[in-house]
């Protein structure tokens, strides 16, 4: 079986994945979403530049829990690609890619393996949807309005039909909405 292409974030009730100031103080982490049953899904973690910067190899500080600390452990844990247009070669946590997204990604899908997890940032994830690459998509809606902010979905080039393949409620307020492209 084929290897999917997994886009899983929080994303606001209005469709903002960060706050107008990079914020995401919003998103809930929440232990009972199941993250680390996702992550034991997946072996390999899809990075924009910003977004590795930013969280590629962030380490939590001394007071975060336990189970953040498990969290960061097992996604640094995974094999990481980042896309970026400058920055060439292979550090030793990541390799970098920055042409022929569609052929890198195809030979990467066709190698043995779990699934890939698309983490970000916003262009990529509209890049990757242009390409029509994304498998499934995970969104957590938290319960919250922001009013302005990064919005998900920029620049789509044609409409997208989805299959909803499951909701999950938490007690939190957040609802997991997981859909496949159809057809896929």
């Amino acid at each position: 079986m084929k290897r999917k292409i997994i886009l899983d974030l929080a994303v606001t009730l209005d469709g903002f994945i960060e706050g107008k100031n990079g914020e995401v103080d919003w998103c809930i982490m929440d232990s009972e979403m199941g993250f680390i049953n996702f992550l034991n899904q997946i072996d390999t973690i899809l990075y924009g530049r910003k977004s590795y910067d930013l969280w590629g190899q962030f380490t939590p500080e001394i007071e975060h829990t336990d189970s953040e600390k498990e969290f960061w452990e097992l996604v640094h844990s995974k094999e990481k690609y980042v896309f970026s247009r400058t920055q060439k070669g292979t550090d030793n946590k990541a390799t970098f890619i920055n042409d022929s997204i569609l052929e890198e990604i195809n030979k990467l899908k066709n190698k043995p393996g779990k699934d890939i997890w698309l983490y970000g940032g916003a262009s990529l994830i509209t890049t990757f949807i242009n390409l029509g690459l994304v498998d499934e998509f995970r969104l957590s809606v938290h319960p919250v309005v922001l009013g302005e902010g990064k919005p998900l979905f920029v620049d789509i080039k044609q409409r997208l039909n989805l299959k909803m393949v499951n909701t999950r409620t938490f007690s939190s307020g957040v609802v997991q909405l997981i859909y496949h492209l159809d057809g896929n």
